[in-house]
């Protein structure tokens, strides 16, 4: 039995792939409500190619549309809006783009977006790339979880770590105790308090990243769109997402956009938020922390990307014991220092 903490889009991408395999699971997060969190505040692009894939990722990257295809199949309230990215944000491209990515110049950048006011010389375009609602997602997951029997344990405080002689027995929180065969701790940058007392450090930074939601024309913007100063995307008719630097206000970024696209003058800011995404250093951490196995680790930067993926195979080890060769490069061994050492 496992006990997941953290009801973000890994966490609950990981129990979700435990219960289908008939395992028990119990997902416990101290918020009221799933993806309440970093997951909520996420620019939810997804896309398999293109963009940094650092250290493990790379080697995740090849999945991420397939099972995302899956789990709109498994799950009937899940869906993918893809609408291709165009690029230009200064990151270096080489003369060998890659299958499925394209070097286009302004005439085809006019063609994919015709609302930019000032088309760049060139842009990437990646047809394959889309994205999602993070919390419709994570939503979606939790709620096939607990059809398939597992157990949601929300708006809980204290939780932390509980050990019986010397290993970790589960986890203890105002809701009672958990007990757990393996702890998998998927809470960001929380993990590192959780794991405090244990006397592990975890090499996870807070990388901050303003999200800014928006009204819009439908269709102002057709795809992932960017470019140097921001990011912005349509995640239905009618509103768009950003993200700009953490140091940047909302108000500038509406100022980008109404700069940006013919058409934008009568858009307003609904809301914005500044969140602390988990940015392990050399890429996803994910696997055993202890020897004994009973706690076990899963954050990463592009959680939204990587979760369905990172899901499928956590679940496939837990539950049958057997390493997926896909998470070698993500394996705390060598980054994690023992005893405090």
């Amino acid at each position: 039995m496992s006990v997941v903490v953290g009801a973000g889009v890994v966490g609950a991408s990981v129990a979700y792939h435990q219960a289908r395999r008939g395992a028990p699971v119990t997902l416990i997060d101290r918020a009221p409500a799933p993806a309440t969190g970093v997951t909520g505040a996420s620019f939810a692009r997804i896309g398999g190619r293109g963009g940094h894939w650092p250290g493990g990722a790379e080697d995740l990257r090849g999945s991420v549309l397939a099972d995302y295809r899956r789990l709109e199949a498994e799950l009937p309230d899940l869906a993918v809006r893809r609408s291709g990215s165009l690029r230009w944000d200064g990151a270096p491209v080489g003369a060998e783009l890659g299958v499925g990515r394209f070097r286009v110049g302004a005439d085809g950048i006019r063609a994919l977006e015709p609302g930019l006011r000032e088309p760049p010389e060139w842009a990437v375009h990646t047809p394959s790339d889309g994205g999602v609602d993070a919390v419709a997602v994570t939503g979606a997951l939790v709620r096939a979880a607990r059809g398939l029997g597992a157990r949601t344990v929300l708006g809980v405080a204290g939780a932390a770590l509980e050990t019986v002689g010397g290993s970790v027995a589960g986890v203890t929180s105002s809701a009672g105790f958990h007990p757990a065969s393996t702890v998998v701790l998927a809470a960001g940058t929380e993990v590192c308090e959780l794991l405090a007392p244990l006397g592990l450090e975890v090499p996870i930074e807070a990388s901050p990243a303003r999200l800014v939601r928006l009204t819009a024309p439908s269709g102002l913007v057709r795809a992932i769109v960017a470019g140097p100063e921001f990011e912005v995307r349509e995640v239905r008719a009618g509103r768009l997402l950003m993200t700009v630097p953490p140091t940047s206000s909302s108000a500038g970024a509406l100022r980008h956009l109404q700069a940006a696209f013919h058409g934008a003058d009568g858009c307003r800011v609904l809301d914005t938020r500044v969140s602390a995404r988990p940015v392990p250093a050399g890429g996803p951490l994910v696997g055993h922390l202890t020897p004994d196995g009973s706690v076990y680790v899963a954050v990463m930067h592009s959680a939204v990307t990587l979760a369905p993926t990172v899901g499928r195979l956590v679940a496939r080890e837990l539950v049958t014991g057997e390493g997926a060769d896909e998470l070698c490069r993500c394996r705390p061994e060598g980054r994690v220092p023992r005893d405090g050492g």
